[in-house]
């Protein structure tokens, strides 16, 4: 862009108008902390945005909307954002300035500060309403003007997260309201009421409350009762499965279908016993969600979201009971104080672990037969990835599981090294980020999406069933019970829905998109090639890998979803030579 150009963007409309259409590429942002329909937020932070620049000569050629993210997320942390700033830089962009619709919703704290700089090193005019313009880099009131935006969308968004945990505080302290979330093992949700808050209420949102699962409740009483008469955790785990008695994730797959449910493990068992729920009082507040930076040595980056224990005087607990026991206050108590007494004196010591140690795959590889990431382990001085499934869950007929997997890092990242180098090789990569583009368009009509629409249709067939019922002159309260449990499945099939159609639209890059990738992974690779073995993570999670291990076949497969945009869908070619491992 030359100067010409630059100055004509800063010229008033009045002058401007008529002589130049200036393109214009709009920023904004919207997140489910907002409690905003971002369809609704995005339309008028665009027509504001819109108010602004078309006086003046502006059209908006390009938007840079981020959906789904929290304001405290620095620029470089929205994918949207992200793509923004690396446009700035590219001559080819098919925008001369950016206007944002709303400063409190695209900048938080001080992300003003670290964010301007960019605009002005290439000439790019930032338009926001609140200047009546363009931002002058030399205007200290601009600045002082959009720091104090920052200022209020940090306090503002501290206001909201006090006024939520104070409310739902109160509410459960005092009335014992149910406050949301999956319903505890041996426990169900039935429909407890209107909802009080009159909008909701007109709605149809319903208040809801926890019941005894008839196929589930007794389970949990004999997992209190063995652990009293002495059994271990794994000990428990074993008998349950052996008894042919489901896990949580296999009983309820709906809320469960991340996990594979084979069979119950000693951390369901552990969960099961700590949960104070099953004394009948509504508890909150076991865990918290805590801001800590991403790296302390570049605060730039942002905060990172961490969900912590907290101590149990923090808890919130229901003043009365009030949903059915299923184990008794002194059951409980007793169980507490022995579980208590295992960790202070139970267990050998162990050796302090080296903290030096790097696993160039950690976090990055999944054994193929169960499906679970391959924890990094040292061997001999040499780095492994293994898999003792059978160290947490117990024995299951249907997973003819080893006792442990391992596979050597240094037979997997040479050949790995090699596929990158091979299908990111600048010759390879334009059709390489082809085939993935490709791969995701195909994903619009995926299997889970079908999957969810017959059972959203199924969900209106019994509902009509059950009105037919009714009218037939059945029970009005058990008819009531089905309508209302069909209601909260198609609530929950419905909720799936539209997350998957509102990500859909994100998923597919543009031409222009893949055109940067191209730039940038042929750098990472170039990087890869060069780096040391205990630098390679942070690259290989750029290329956006997932690695399987199967030890039946000695074969390690790679997918590739690249990080430089969103998900691309999987690599086809990704076998790493399964004869050779």
């Amino acid at each position: 862009m030359t100067v010409v150009e630059t100055e004509m963007v800063r010229i008033p409309g009045d002058q401007q108008r008529g002589e130049h259409m200036t393109a214009f590429a709009f920023a904004g942002r919207c997140s489910t902390e907002d409690l905003q329909d971002p369809e609704t937020s995005r339309q008028w932070q665009l027509r504001r945005a819109r108010a602004l620049i078309e006086p003046n000569g502006g059209e908006i050629v390009a938007e840079f909307f981020d959906s789904g993210h929290s304001r405290a997320l620095p620029w470089k942390r929205r994918p949207r954002g992200d793509a923004l700033l690396k446009a700035l830089g590219d001559p080819e962009r098919g925008f001369e300035a950016v206007v944002i619709g709303e400063p409190q919703r695209t900048f938080y704290g001080n992300q003003f500060g670290n964010t301007f700089p960019l605009f002005v090193h290439h000439g790019v005019p930032l338009w926001v309403p609140e200047i009546g313009g363009a931002i002058d880099p030399e205007n200290e009131a601009h600045d002082l003007v959009m720091s104090v935006f920052g200022g209020m969308s940090k306090g503002e968004r501290n206001r909201i997260k006090v006024r939520t945990r104070t409310a739902m505080a109160s509410q459960l302290s005092v009335e014992g309201r149910y406050q949301g979330g999956r319903p505890p093992y041996g426990y169900r949700l039935v429909d407890s009421g209107p909802h009080p808050h009159p909008g909701k209420a007109a709605e149809g949102k319903r208040l809801q409350r926890l019941e005894p699962d008839p196929a589930t409740a007794h389970v949990v009483a004999r997992i209190f009762a063995e652990y009293l008469r002495g059994k271990g955790l794994y000990a428990i785990a074993e008998g349950l499965t052996r008894d042919g008695i489901s896990c949580p994730s296999a009983h309820d797959r709906v809320r469960n279908r991340h996990r594979r449910g084979y069979a119950w493990s000693k951390g369901a068992i552990g969960a099961i016993l700590d949960n104070p729920r099953y004394t009948g009082h509504e508890v909150w507040n076991r865990q918290r969600r805590r801001d800590v930076l991403v790296d302390v040595e570049d605060v730039t980056l942002g905060y990172r979201s961490k969900l912590e224990w907290n101590d149990p005087s923090d808890w919130v607990w229901s003043t009365e009971v009030v949903h059915t026991p299923l184990v008794e206050p002194a059951i409980f108590t007793a169980v507490q104080t022995k579980r208590r007494a295992r960790r202070s004196t139970g267990g050998v010591e162990r050796k302090p672990r080296q903290r030096n140690r790097t696993y160039a795959l950690g976090g990055l590889m999944r054994h193929a037969l169960c499906g679970r990431k391959m924890q990094g382990n040292h061997n001999n001085g040499a780095p492994y990835y293994r898999c003792r499934y059978t160290a947490e869950y117990a024995k299951s007929a249907q997973l003819d599981h080893p006792l442990t997997v391992y596979v050597r890092e240094s037979v997997v990242v040479p050949k790995l090294d090699g596929w990158i180098a091979r299908h990111f090789s600048p010759d390879r990569l334009p059709d390489t980020l082809r085939k993935l583009h490709a791969a995701q368009q195909k994903q619009q009509a995926s299997p889970d999406l079908a999957e969810a629409r017959q059972k959203l249709a199924d969900c209106e067939r019994r509902l009509a069933g059950y009105r037919a019922a009714l009218d037939a002159g059945s029970d009005p309260a058990l008819v009531g019970q089905w309508i209302n449990e069909t209601q909260q499945d198609k609530s929950a099939v419905e909720q799936r829905l539209r997350s998957a159609q509102r990500r859909r639209p994100q998923d597919i890059a543009s031409e222009a998109e893949l055109e940067t990738m191209i730039r940038t992974l042929g750098d990472m690779k170039d990087r890869l090639l060069a780096a040391d073995p205990a630098e390679k993570r942070p690259i290989y999670e750029a290329f956006g890998l997932a690695l399987t291990y199967d030890e039946r076949r000695q074969a390690v497969t790679v997918e590739s979803r690249p990080a430089a945009a969103c998900a691309y869908g999987a690599c086809r070619e990704g076998d790493l030579n399964p004869h050779a491992l």
